[in-house]
């Protein structure tokens, strides 16, 4: 499967061969000692590095459940009337098939899926940009797309890609996607990134948005004994990224956070927690917003500060 996709989570793997993802976790350590793959937060891929880029059939069958629900999170960021642009990625596909019922959206976007996801949405209108067709991810590139980029603003960019690291924020594997992500997010006020948990930690060759441009992750829970992701989450909301954790139907949270909420007395069940960072954030999510408190900023979270709702 790491051969054919590029790479994997841990989770996907269970599913597929019907085991415990402690079965699942044990075989892949076995693999890497004999050097068939590497091991990465929460999943597994090829040797050699910087993960490689995979095509659009192999990404679309990762992690849909996680997909899911980060994008039915993310589109409750968006109101009525706003222009946003939403980049090319199986993440924002999905984001993009819940934005059709938000009255009168204009989305601008480089992505065919998106545009078509949104082609019979009689209330969204969709700006597409110009560009050359990256067959790997329906994706417009190339100077046509930068170009049609110049001079517009937005209120949020929705992007997606192949890692998120503290320390560098938001890569992908190819270059001329980049180049376009980034003319995306110059375009926006904001920048909503949508990652599941095989993206955290892990590193690949051209930064798209660095972390002090990221206004927003939505995500879900790292595996259980994946550390560094946990790690990776902290430290972004240390920095100001506002974090919204997706939880799964079915599944429980990591024992950090349910540890963490039930020394508040917090319910565990399905839903999502904010991970809220200090940057004041004004999206709203079922009538309530996003961040700082009014009279003042939210002071440095920590983990033990995730809520779940």
């Amino acid at each position: 499967m790491v051969r054919a996709n590029g790479a994997v989570s841990l989770r996907e793997l269970a599913r597929v061969v019907q085991t415990s993802e402690v079965t699942v976790r044990r075989d892949v350590r076995a693999l890497e000692a004999e050097g068939l793959l590497d091991r990465r937060h929460g999943g597994a891929v090829l040797p050699g590095g910087f993960t490689r880029e995979s095509g659009f059939p192999q990404k679309s069958h990762l992690a849909t459940a996680e997909k899911t629900a980060i994008a039915d999170l993310a589109a409750g960021l968006v109101q009525e009337g706003e222009a946003i642009v939403v980049g090319a990625g199986t993440t924002t596909q999905e984001l993009a098939r819940r934005l059709a019922r938000v009255a009168g959206l204009t989305v601008v976007t480089n992505s065919l899926l998106v545009a078509q996801a949104l082609a019979h949405a009689n209330r969204v209108e969709v700006v597409m940009t110009g560009g050359t067709l990256r067959g790997s991810n329906y994706g417009l590139v190339g100077s046509g797309a930068e170009q049609s980029l110049q001079g517009l603003r937005v209120s949020r960019a929705f992007l997606s890609g192949a890692g998120l690291t503290a320390e560098r924020g938001l890569s992908t594997s190819n270059m001329l996607s980049a180049s376009v992500d980034r003319a995306l997010v110059q375009a926006a006020a904001e920048v909503v990134v949508l990652a599941d948990h095989t993206k955290l930690g892990t590193d690949t060759m051209f930064q798209t948005v660095p972390t002090d441009r990221i206004t927003h992750l939505v995500t879900d829970d790292p595996e259980p004994d994946d550390e560094r992701a946990g790690t990776e989450l902290q430290v972004l909301a240390d920095r100001g990224v506002q974090i919204t954790v997706a939880s799964l139907p079915g599944v429980g949270p990591s024992p950090a956070v349910a540890a963490a909420a039930a020394a508040d007395g917090l319910a565990t069940g399905r839903g999502h927690r904010d991970l809220p960072g200090p940057r004041r954030h004004q999206g709203l999510r079922g009538g309530q917003a996003l961040g700082a408190p009014a009279g003042g900023e939210a002071p440095t979270p920590r983990l033990a500060d995730v809520r779940r709702r």
